[in-house]
């Protein structure tokens, strides 16, 4: 009897953990999923499906720096809350990127400011909203964005791409 109430509980714990790991799936995009698992690929230096110290350490000397700290590579690991297999390593960037509103709401608000439906903003406009509206931009902030930012010759925001660029990441970072 113990036995079978102990196979009981580990099946239900197994749906459980099934459950979590598809809800982690189902907050991305296909497309999404597979640039994380490209990334955790390139971090994951010995293959094994466990992101470990050792890999932390040797991605960032692959990417030139020599000299990070354990304990800086050991907190990274801490937010794991156990070992860092893919699931985990999606439900991390799942947490970061939670407060993302979708691509349409965004470009919903972008809307507004393009009665015409050009598919543009005015850049010095927009920068001018930026920095007094709402919740303020610093001239810093908006200077990192607008370095990301598709803006023609004319001074024209192209919206749609910055929404997706807010979304999906910058095309650039490829």
């Amino acid at each position: 009897m113990a036995s079978r109430k102990a196979g009981t509980r580990s099946k239900a714990a197994a749906k459980r953990a099934q459950r979590g790991s598809s809800n982690v799936f189902s907050m991305f995009e296909q497309s999404q999923i597979q640039e994380f698992k490209e990334a955790f690929s390139c971090i994951d230096q010995n293959r094994d499906g466990i992101i470990t110290k050792s890999d932390l350490k040797e991605t960032y000397c692959q990417l030139g720096k020599m000299n990070v700290k354990d304990e800086e590579l050991d907190e990274m690991l801490k937010e794991g809350k156990g070992p860092i297999n893919f699931t985990v390593f999606l439900a991390l960037f799942g947490e970061k990127l939670n407060g993302t509103d979708p691509e349409e709401s965004i470009l919903n608000a972008f809307k507004l400011f393009d009665p015409n439906g050009t598919g543009h903003v005015n850049k010095d406009e927009f920068k001018h909203l930026l920095l007094t509206q709402a919740d303020k931009f610093t001239p810093e902030e908006v200077e990192q964005m607008f370095a990301v930012t598709p803006i023609d010759v004319a001074g024209n925001i192209d919206y749609k791409s910055l929404c997706y660029i807010i979304t999906h990441g910058d095309e650039k970072e490829e």
